[in-house]
């Protein structure tokens, strides 16, 4: 920053010092052709020239972020490169040049402005991004134009890409050759633009818009491709199919022998062990049989001494059978003895009760009709009689002489 304003101050320097030697002269010159008191005018209205043009002009300029700026001496022709900052540049003798360090776009305009081989006019959306090479920013300056898009990128792109898309065809832009396309106009133009002081940073093809006719016939050559395709793999896949039969035919066959085999096989196995086994088994069987016979006489004589177990035992059940009945009747007859022997005592009872107190015969029965009757009412006998003999249907004879 400091060199900077030290260049500065020199270059103000040399400028007033210049003016001042140019303003001197001229001063001289006016002076001796002049009398002296029209000096002292000249001389003022020089002064206020320069003091116009540096208000209308000011000395000093700013360089914005993104920007480089190249002050071009006209004198001598020197140039500086400036970045963002301030800037003192003296009207006349000074020229600043403001270039943007940013990434610039550029589109070819028009809808189908290319030819291809065939002769087919296409629109290809192409963009160019660009910007300025700061390292060759200085030298530059004096060649490039203010409109850099319009008068340098612009040209030198349609060039190379007229060039480079009439060397191929229609489906070769649309889809198989694109990446060779762009990469050969990145070569050409960024060799065309780099002789400039431009750096090409990319080349970007996007939507190809075909002719209606080719992409009519286009959609029709795919949809047969597509068939095509389609019966190739459709074959293919039969094909497979065919051989997969084959193969499982093959292998079922394979599969049914090494079945068969296996069984025959067993089969043998069985037969031998079913030999080997009998061997064994024979007298195994005679045994059962010995066994069996031994069985059959052991139940016999157990089932023989089970039935006179059994006789025995019913023949003793029997009897006490007999002994309990025989007691239980004795003391059945015993209970009805005793039983009458207390009803007989208890009657006697009774009646000696109820010839002290007859009133008793009728609490008796008030007692046990109570929850069948809650109130008695009966006419007192004139006879003076028992109160129950009307309820029972007693009724006694009127004496006689009544």
């Amino acid at each position: 920053m400091k060199e900077r304003f030290l260049d500065m101050f020199d270059s103000l320097r040399a400028s007033l010092g210049n003016l001042a030697g140019h303003t001197g002269r001229a001063a001289g010159q006016v002076g001796r052709s002049v009398h002296g008191a029209r000096r002292s005018i000249i001389a003022l209205a020089i002064a206020g020239s320069g003091v116009y043009a540096l208000a209308n002009h000011p000395p000093m300029q700013s360089v914005t972020r993104g920007e480089a700026g190249v002050r071009i001496n006209q004198l001598t022709g020197d140039s500086i490169e400036v970045r963002e900052g301030a800037v003192l540049v003296i009207p006349g003798l000074h020229e600043l040049r403001r270039f943007s360090l940013r990434d610039q776009l550029y589109r070819p305009e028009g809808d189908a402005p290319f030819q291809t081989v065939e002769g087919l006019s296409i629109g290809v959306d192409i963009t160019i991004r660009y910007a300025l090479d700061p390292a060759r920013l200085s030298s530059a300056a004096r060649s490039l134009p203010d409109d850099i898009g319009g008068q340098v990128v612009d040209p030198a792109a349609q060039a190379v890409l007229y060039k480079t898309l009439a060397r191929y065809t229609v489906r070769e832009i649309f889809s198989t050759k694109r990446q060779e396309i762009k990469e050969s106009i990145e070569k050409e133009l960024g060799e065309m633009l780099g002789k400039d002081g431009i750096k090409l940073i990319s080349a970007m093809i996007g939507q190809v818009e075909l002719p209606a006719d080719y992409r009519a016939g286009m959609d029709r050559l795919l949809a047969e491709e597509l068939a095509s395709e389609k019966m190739r793999y459709t074959l293919e896949l039969k094909e497979k199919q065919v051989k997969q039969t084959d193969l499982e035919a093959e292998a079922d066959k394979v599969r049914r022998e090494k079945a068969a085999e296996a069984a025959g096989q067993e089969q043998i196995i069985a037969a031998k062990a079913q030999a080997e086994a009998m061997k064994h088994i024979l007298p195994f069987k005679q045994k059962q049989i010995e066994q069996r016979g031994l069985e059959a006489e052991a139940d016999k004589i157990t089932r023989i001494k089970m039935a006179e177990a059994n006789a025995q035992a019913r023949q003793i059940e029997a009897h006490g059978e007999a002994e309990s009945r025989r007691k239980l009747a004795d003391a059945e007859a015993y209970r009805q003895e005793r039983l009458g022997q207390i009803a007989s005592a208890q009657l006697e009872r009774d009646g000696a009760l109820i010839q002290k107190n007859p009133l008793l015969i009728q609490k008796t029965m008030a007692d046990k009709l109570s929850d069948k009757i809650s109130v008695i009412i009966a006419p007192t006998p004139t006879s003076g009689g028992f109160i129950g003999n009307a309820l029972l249907g007693r009724t006694q004879a009127p004496a006689q002489g009544e």
